[in-house]
């Protein structure tokens, strides 16, 4: 069903870029390795890699029901036309929140570090400038979204430039003062054994599962690769084809810079160690004066891998915007949401409403949160996992279901099409349960909540990750989904006709319901 978009802009190395570009990789592994490190020990890179697998799995899935049906819509329209219009609107409230949730967080990054850059700490200590310069952010990132996908695309080539450029320095520079005697003391030697997720320094089960968890998500964001399909070329195959390459580039990147950064400062608890607390919101920065000195080109180079993270949180701004807006545009096209979010600008052939709309929405969720409580934004920006989870898994088992006709007619389409994508949903399910597990202690996160008259006491992460998905629920009801034609019918697969009256699933249907 075409929406309007520019059909073709888009080639494999720019749908590439985009999917890497929405994890923000610097930004992923400033914030997260620390917590990794803590959770598993000198083994978290093979946390790195084996958090890959689902990832990966899913991936397959997505590439696969591209093939199927280049729709900007990705889990919401696959999942309505192989489970029903209810199933597949809840997927897509899935994207929105996890989006405009993160939305939050990249526009507290992208500010903080904006003062970093400059040396102005006073105005980086303050909540209102902090968060003056995150809305800037917001609304900067929309207009280029607005303005078209090609420029949208140039401007991430140049993000991700500096970005893996830095990433590369930094690693190579760790690496080579580690063999030359010249890091500083609590360094280690590189080891094979750190790609062992079992080791015995893991912790255990807890230790394992708590680094899985962290290591899980910072691999999210690859799936804009397939939400810009219907602006792409050869938008059955180069969609999927990106999606794959944007996961396998991310393990390489990931595992290789937490080999250096661990070699160079350890996983001791104090100083520069990536096992101090104190440390884990931000390891590159703590580092950067290490690896790179604080003067001459040494401190160039520092303060570029502040500009490395500031770039990686606009270029993941950017990139966010892009799918959610794809994500509500497909919906209304379908009447899943007000026709309104269906618009395409004349000129840029862009969702102008949607992606206006998703500036919006992000601004007003950003600043409310942060007017109510750091501890609350903070929380949030954890909950979102849940529904990162939740739609990631309902793509997998929509792949295998949507197949499940054809799954023996080869060993390919058995594996890439059934049991791998089945099995990828499985481990994320898993992942969602054990999150919740987890959320429910009060001390989980930053907030907690009684239940008055019961007396329970609930983490807040746990309260906001249910009510997020309660509310889409209630959305979705009141606004009573009737499922046009074009969902009463199964995806189809690329050659095969399994209707009687011999017509494509959801082509003429889908012609009908946009009359």
């Amino acid at each position: 069903m075409s929406k309007g978009l520019k059909v073709g802009a888009l080639g494999l190395a720019a749908s590439i870029v985009i999917g890497v570009a929405s994890t923000a990789p610097a930004y992923s592994l400033a914030s997260a390795l620390g917590w990794v490190v803590e959770s598993s020990g000198t083994h978290a890179p093979g946390i790195m890699l084996i958090a890959f697998v689902p990832i990966l799995l899913v991936a397959i899935g997505y590439q696969e029901l591209n093939r199927a049906e280049p729709d900007c819509g990705t889990t919401f329209t696959w999942a309505a036309r192989t489970f029903g219009s209810r199933t597949g609107w809840m997927g897509g409230w899935g994207i929105i929140a996890a989006d405009v949730i993160v939305m939050a967080n990249l526009a507290q990054i992208a500010g903080s570090y904006f003062f970093e850059l400059f040396g102005w700490d006073g105005l980086g200590s303050s909540t209102f400038w902090v968060t003056f310069c995150g809305v800037v952010w917001i609304v900067l990132m929309t207009a280029l979204c607005y303005a078209g996908i090609e420029l949208s695309a140039r401007i991430q080539q140049a993000l991700l430039a500096i970005e893996v450029v830095m990433l590369l320095v930094f690693a190579v520079t760790a690496l080579v003062k580690v063999y030359g005697g010249s890091a500083p003391a609590g360094f280690l030697h590189p080891s094979l054994g750190w790609l062992n997720p079992f080791g015995s320094g893991v912790g255990g089960y807890p230790g394992f599962t708590g680094g899985v968890l962290v290591a899980i998500f910072i691999y999210w964001g690859w799936d804009s690769a397939v939400s810009v399909n219907e602006e792409t070329a050869d938008a059955s195959r180069t969609p999927g084809r990106a999606a794959v390459w944007s996961t396998v580039l991310l393990l390489v990147t990931y595992v290789a810079v937490s080999y250096a950064a661990q070699a160079f400062a350890g996983v001791g608890t104090k100083g520069i160690g990536l096992g101090n607390e104190d440390n884990s919101d931000d390891v590159l920065s703590v580092l950067g004066g290490s690896v790179f000195g604080t003067s001459g080109a040494g401190w160039v180079f520092a303060k570029l891998l502040v500009l490395m993270v500031l770039t990686s949180a606009a270029a993941s701004t950017q990139t966010t915007i892009l799918p959610t807006a794809r994500t509500v545009l497909s919906m209304s096209s379908y009447r899943a949401l007000p026709k309104a979010f269906a618009r395409i600008h004349p000129k840029f052939r862009t969702p102008s409403y949607a992606t206006i709309a998703m500036g919006l929405a992000s601004i007003g969720f950003y600043v409310l949160l942060t007017m109510i409580s750091g501890n609350v934004l903070s929380d949030s920006i954890d909950a979102l996992g849940v529904m990162i989870a939740f739609y990631y898994a309902m793509t997998g088992y929509t792949c295998a279901w949507f197949y499940r006709r054809t799954l023996t007619s080869s060993f390919r389409n058995l594996m890439m099409r059934g049991v791998l994508p089945t099995l990828g949903a499985l481990m994320l399910s898993y992942v969602l349960v054990q999150s919740l597990y987890y959320m429910w202690a009060p001390d989980y996160g930053g907030t907690s909540w009684t239940v008055p008259g019961i007396g329970w006491h609930i983490g807040g992460e746990f309260i906001i990750s249910i009510v997020t998905m309660a509310i889409g629920a209630v959305l979705m009801l009141v606004y009573n989904i009737k499922a046009p034609d074009y969902f009463r019918h199964p995806l189809q697969e690329p050659g095969v006709d399994t209707r009687a009256d011999g017509v494509e699933p959801g082509r003429q249907s889908a012609a009908a319901a946009a009359e």
